[in-house]
């Protein structure tokens, strides 16, 4: 079943590992029995994206390469098994493209730990091309009245900071601080916070992050780690007690935050590590680990009913992703923005352009 869909659309390639990407035509896939094909209007750029064409995660990357995990659109075809969804149903594409459903794993609401699971952009073309194929019982499900563009980077950095402040244990009228907090990733987590009932510290740099994190995105506290004297006391200082946050939620692109948490955060504290840096390890005193109570886990992205809830939140105006426009053609130039750290908020590519 299927609309009338184009055999080439344009989409951007990586051809080898360390890139360039290559804006190019190439053909129109079609979906499997258990899958849909999606015309991607619009999709955000994570710096997943950025690893995906460096090589510099320990996971196998097709080649020829579509990157993207954060694409909005239309249903436009879907294979013969696929009752749940219809052409003309509005859907998003993630990170997690697709998983078995069948090991451990799945049958118990982690199937993003399915050792077999498709990863979009990564394993698998991704978004960052007009027509993308997913499973049907993974592409996320979008109510009409919801904006494509604004959605976009909701369906990976909004799902996953979501499930990284469930896993953190945080309760309303606690304390968290994000680390990258002016990020495409920490914009979304202090909006989620704030809605889940959470007071939060940011800590990033510049006045740019500092004032969209105090003036639009409800933080009630701004640390700078490139002007602050002393990171550990001026973020304990900034909670009402003195003892630091109730969490840690750890965005950040480098190597550094990570081995600095564990000193600010109170006793019993809990700290989520969420971002990546390439070849990165985690480190924390053992004694005040020990002393203190402090537990650190990993928080990777959410299942499908985590999903389901965090776009809940967009829908109903709690969320608003600070994001630019561009045209997919210029992933390119994103991509050198976002090496130079000088991104606030999110991009998200027009596919059209």
């Amino acid at each position: 079943m299927a609309q009338n869909v184009p055999k080439k659309q344009m989409a951007q390639v990586i051809e080898k590992t360390g890139g360039p990407v290559e804006f190019k035509e190439i053909d129109v896939q079609q979906p499997g029995p258990d899958e849909v094909l999606v015309n991607i209007k619009f999709s955000g750029v994570c710096h997943t994206d950025l690893h995906a064409v460096n090589g510099d995660w320990p996971l196998p990357t097709k080649l020829p390469l579509v990157g993207g995990h954060e694409g909005a659109g239309v249903v436009v075809a879907k294979g013969d098994l696929v009752k749940d969804i219809e052409i003309g149903d509005h859907a998003g594409v993630k990170w997690i493209n697709g998983s078995c459903l069948a090991c451990s794993f799945c049958q118990q609401s982690d199937e993003p730990l399915c050792p077999h699971a498709l990863l979009s952009g990564y394993t698998v073309d991704g978004t960052f091309q007009q027509y993308c194929i997913a499973k049907a019982a993974h592409v996320a499900r979008l109510h009409k009245d919801i904006p494509l563009d604004a959605v976009a980077p909701v369906l990976c950095a909004g799902i996953t900071v979501y499930k990284g402040l469930k896993e953190s244990g945080a309760r309303p009228g606690q304390t968290v601080a994000i680390v990258g907090a002016g990020g495409g990733l920490g914009s979304l987590a202090q909006q989620y916070a704030k809605a889940m009932g959470l007071r939060v510290i940011a800590i990033d740099t510049g006045d740019e992050k500092k004032k969209m994190s105090l003036e639009q995105l409800g933080a009630s506290t701004f640390v700078d780690f490139s002007t602050s004297k002393n990171l550990v006391k001026d973020v304990q200082n900034a909670t009402e007690d003195g003892l630091g946050p109730h969490a840690v939620i750890l965005v950040a692109v480098n190597e550094k935050p990570f081995q600095q948490a564990a000193e600010y955060v109170r006793p019993r504290g809990t700290v989520i590590c969420i971002g990546l840096p390439a070849g990165a390890y985690l480190k924390a005193p053992v004694f005040e680990t020990v002393i203190k109570m402090v537990t650190i886990r990993g928080s990777y992205v959410g299942n499908r009913k985590d999903s389901a809830e965090a776009i809940e939140f967009f829908r109903r105006g709690l969320i608003k992703a600070p994001f630019k426009v561009v045209g997919l053609s210029e992933l390119e130039s994103v991509y050198d923005k976002m090496k130079a750290g000088a991104i606030a908020g999110r991009y998200v590519l027009d596919t059209s352009k």
